[in-house]
């Protein structure tokens, strides 16, 4: 693969072939001048200006034939595993120049015709021309002044060159873009050219058992099958809460569901996006292939603890065939936020503006950073600034109507039960927790 200096060894290469080529032509083009700049650094009025050719790098795109090969990828631990190339399609535009008549002309079919002698750039034709020194080291950093781009002959893939239509409006954009002067030119294609890093990666030694190798001669025990849908290693489908409720609440039990869930040293794990750390719950043994139960603490610390919101819940086992614990995929439980009704809960309007504010107190307690809206009947309002973990939250609102008013309050998306649900086969009509309710005045 090259290295990053590809691109610049392309054009150094090409001019190079352009320059040979045009001083083998000898009496029939005279002294040309072949640049690989920018059009518009060119000057044409100046009374020395001489004939002259250029090469300018207009565009670069990704190689559609090896974009697919990804990108680098790293391991769990943050560790480089592979090195896939940049692969690039380089878009040049060649322009001659010329003095007198005819003389733009005859240098660009010169130089097509060079071009067209030379459609593959080998590797002998680029370590001749970048070692000729066409790349001046004076450009590049001193750790790569010597190298001078040698690295691009020892790419794998071939380098092509073919000639690129271009059309009248294009061209007219791309001279208009230049800001210079037309003046008679192709389009050329050059690829591909393959950039690939050259930090280090990890790799695994090859695998030599799946799996602990069976006790009878140490021979892997091969491939198991099983005869159903099933993951075939402890997954977590689903966690459901006790109560008919989209979200679980403190001092409830939540079952996780899911398949080969049976096992010993078990051990469900709890994290929260305001956690450093996730919150541990030890099982033991658990002889349910399909669903583990598990109590949410309903005491003190909980509150401060267990904050609301969306957790991420994972599984650690052994299997009953197995000696090393395993970790299912996540699931995610949402912990709904408990208003606690008297006390500071409640509601007061200001005598001279008519607007109200609505205070609840709620379990678990808010953490810092945490969004907290506060439904107060048909109106919705964020809780004021919390810097601390408190329990307890403010609500301005503009003049709402007084009286009861069903109230719900949503903290990181994890929403306060207004609605009953009837656990029942079949259930009761839904209805509203008569319970949730704040009187404005």
């Amino acid at each position: 693969m090259s290295g990053p200096l590809a691109i610049g060894g392309v054009s150094g290469v090409l001019r190079n072939l352009l320059d040979n080529g045009i001083v083998e032509a000898g009496p029939a083009v005279g002294t040309v001048k072949v640049t690989a700049i920018a059009p518009d650094a060119i000057k044409l009025n100046e009374p020395d200006s001489e004939p002259g050719l250029n090469l300018f790098l207009y565009r670069v795109s990704p190689n559609p034939g090896w974009r697919n090969v990804g990108l680098p990828e790293f391991d769990p631990a943050g560790g480089r595993t592979s090195n896939p190339p940049l692969a690039l399609d380089l878009h040049y535009l060649l322009t001659a120049y010329g003095t007198a008549d005819f003389e733009a002309e005859i240098l660009l079919g010169y130089a097509m015709s060079i071009l067209h002698a030379h459609p593959v750039l080998d590797r002998a034709s680029i370590t001749t021309a970048l070692q000729a020194g066409v790349v001046s080291g004076s450009i590049l950093p001193p750790a790569y002044a010597a190298l001078a781009a040698a690295d691009l002959a020892d790419q794998a893939a071939a380098i092509t060159v073919t000639t690129e239509p271009i059309d009248s409006e294009e061209m007219s954009r791309l001279w208009s873009a230049i800001q210079a002067n037309y003046r008679p030119s192709v389009g050329y294609l050059v690829t591909v050219v393959l950039i690939e890093a050259t930090k280090p990666v990890r790799s695994g030694p090859p695998v030599l058992t799946r799996g602990d190798p069976a006790p009878n001669g140490g021979r892997e025990p091969g491939v198991f099958v099983h005869a159903d849908l099933l993951p075939p290693v402890p997954t977590v489908f689903r966690v459901v809460p006790a109560t008919p409720q989209p979200a679980a609440a403190l001092g409830e039990t939540v079952r996780i569901a899911g398949a080969h869930l049976n096992g010993t040293s078990v051990e469900v794990r709890f994290a929260h996006p305001t956690l450093a750390a996730p919150v541990v719950v030890p099982i033991g043994a658990n002889a349910e292939r399909d669903f583990i139960d598990v109590a949410l603490p309903a005491s003190p610390g909980a509150d401060a603890a267990w904050p609301a919101g969306t957790w991420t819940v994972r599984v650690s086992l052994v299997a009953p065939t197995e000696t090393v614990a395993r970790e299912t995929n996540a699931a995610a439980m949402q912990l709904a936020p408990v208003i606690r009704f008297g006390g500071a809960t409640g509601a007061v309007r200001d005598a001279v503006s008519g607007f109200v504010t609505a205070t609840v107190e709620v379990s678990p307690e808010v953490r810092p950073g945490q969004r907290a809206t506060l439904a107060l009947g048909g109106d919705t309002a964020l809780a004021e600034p919390h810097p601390a973990v408190t329990d307890t939250l403010s609500f301005e609102y503009g003049d709402i109507p007084g009286g009861p008013q069903w109230v719900r309050v949503t903290i990181d998306g994890a929403e306060s039960r207004l609605i009953l649900l009837s656990p029942k086969t079949p259930p009761d009509p839904p209805a509203f927790d008569p319970v949730q309710t704040i009187t404005v005045p």
